[in-house]
């Protein structure tokens, strides 16, 4: 195992997708800390730290996404995991080997963003208004999450040899799971009632209109079914967190854990029985 960790991590040190995949995440660390310092001088409007550096939660899930189908895809495309299972390796070793390599590539990215938005973000704004004990909620449920995140793309990276087929696969995946998650947000966060008003017609008269239910407001069952995939799907936690919105916070690292150990254990038995061209 020791000597699987050795090799993936001296090839993760000459990966080029990493680098830029490092640089991408410092860039948009500085990138929205002086994009909203600079709103904040343009518009007048007070900011805080804590409304943007969050932010990261949905972007490292997509950057995983490409590193870890372009890594994987390339030890099938070289032949280098038929290679290790010729020297004796194991493929449940393997496949583990491969799924910590990947995961710490995930959290090394993330932790490019956290230095660069926090060496930036807090000489200008301040340090944080949330409570401490939330902050460290939110950043330790993000650190799991880019692992669940990471569990997932090393299974299907895994389970297609095919690389063009996998980063396809992959990517499209990452971005079906977010939209999932965008359309779960957007339909729980619609008003239950539309708020009353009133306006002026054309002859002058003064029209009041009051407030009426919302037809497209989720309740019952159905709100319960969409808070829950919510709370499960890693792209919903992304949103939870990166908009600080998470109710069940404290649960959310719980499904992440679930979700790894499950795609964790079904990939190794996939892998265990197949055929390595």
């Amino acid at each position: 195992m020791n000597r699987l960790l050795c090799a993936n991590f001296a090839r993760l040190k000459k990966d080029r997708v990493f680098w830029l995949g490092m640089l991408f995440m410092a860039g948009y660390g500085a990138f929205i800390m002086f994009g909203n310092y600079m709103d904040s001088i343009r518009y007048g409007k007070k900011f805080y730290i804590d409304d943007a550096f969050f932010s990261y939660a949905i972007i490292v899930g997509i950057t995983s996404a490409v590193f870890c189908c372009l890594f994987l895809g390339t030890e099938y495309s070289e032949g280098t995991i038929r290679n290790k299972l010729m020297v004796g390796h194991t493929r449940g070793r393997i496949y583990l080997a491969d799924l910590i390599v990947c995961t710490a590539a995930g959290l090394l990215m993330t932790l490019a963003f956290l230095i660069t938005a926090a060496g930036i973000g807090i000489p200008l704004f301040g340090f944080f208004h949330t409570k401490p004990e939330t902050v460290l909620a939110i950043l330790s449920g993000t650190l799991i999450m880019v692992i669940a995140f990471t569990s997932v793309f090393t299974f299907l990276s895994m389970m297609i040899q095919n690389k063009a087929v996998a980063a396809v696969t992959v990517v499209m995946t990452v971005f079906i799971l977010l939209f999932t998650a965008i359309y779960l947000f957007s339909a729980l966060n619609s008003p239950e009632m539309y708020e009353g008003y009133s306006y002026t017609d054309d002859d002058g008269n003064v029209v009041e209109q009051e407030a009426h239910p919302n037809p497209a407001y989720v309740s019952g069952t159905k709100r319960k079914v969409y808070e829950a995939l919510m709370d499960i799907l890693p792209t919903g936690q992304s949103l939870q967190y990166s908009s600080m919105s998470a109710v069940h916070l404290w649960q959310l690292p719980v499904y992440s854990v679930i979700i790894t150990i499950v795609t964790t254990g079904a990939g190794i038995i996939v892998f265990r029985q197949k055929d390595i061209k």
